[in-house]
């Protein structure tokens, strides 16, 4: 991955006043922080920042941010985003190191259309992101798993996916991640979900004492 750079100012005052005068000027506060590194207020362009975290890499790409000339490698960390209007209202940065692993998640896909699907069998995908463990660098954009040669009945985990060098899925190896399940157990699997639970016996009154 190559990290995206940005420019960012040191702002020196907080609050609502300032950071109204900030958007005036097309700018959104950002805050960088994390190990090693002091915490300074920064404000940045809302647009350049969307423009470097819309890639295949999502927010897990890495921003090369340039404070007052020196440079500084991050990761957004937290978005504010306005309810109504969806624009960027503040932005957290997280300092990274390219010798130091971050842990984040990525997306879980598959690829290809299964055998068993074929059959008339259907993908359970138990997760949409996995939580991994590796440099900033090399964090992937996805997990992807070639699901054409499952058949019915057929499981993955996660000692069977195919990670990148230096990628670690923070689960235990057995963990299943995909299943390739038969029509009528995912019917009664949705069915059971759609039944409500029975009602618990209504409790006796107690007897009254003669």
């Amino acid at each position: 991955m190559q990290a995206q750079a940005l420019s960012a100012e040191v702002r020196d005052k907080s609050g609502k006043g300032p950071s109204r005068q900030l958007r005036a000027r097309g700018l959104i506060p950002a805050i960088y922080y994390g190990p090693g590194a002091e915490t300074v207020k920064l404000a940045v362009s809302p647009q350049k920042l969307e423009r470097a975290i819309t890639g295949e890499y999502g927010r897990n790409q890495v921003i090369e941010l340039d404070i007052a000339g020196q440079k500084a490698l991050a990761l957004v960390r937290d978005l504010a985003i306005d309810p109504v209007r969806r624009t960027l209202l503040h932005v957290d940065f997280y300092a990274v190191a390219e010798d130091r692993p971050v842990e984040t998640t990525v997306p879980l896909e598959t690829h290809g259309r299964a055998l068993g699907v074929q059959k008339g069998g259907h993908i359970r995908k138990l997760f949409r992101e996995l939580p991994v463990r590796a440099f900033p660098q090399n964090v992937p954009a996805s997990i992807t798993i070639d699901v054409a040669p499952l058949d019915l009945g057929a499981e993955v985990k996660v000692e069977d996916l195919t990670l990148d060098p230096g990628v670690e899925v923070m689960f235990p190896g057995r963990r299943r991640v995909l299943s390739l399940e038969y029509k009528e157990a995912k019917a009664k699997k949705d069915e059971d979900e759609a039944t409500p639970a029975a009602a618990a016996p209504a409790a006796k009154a107690p007897a009254k004492k003669k």
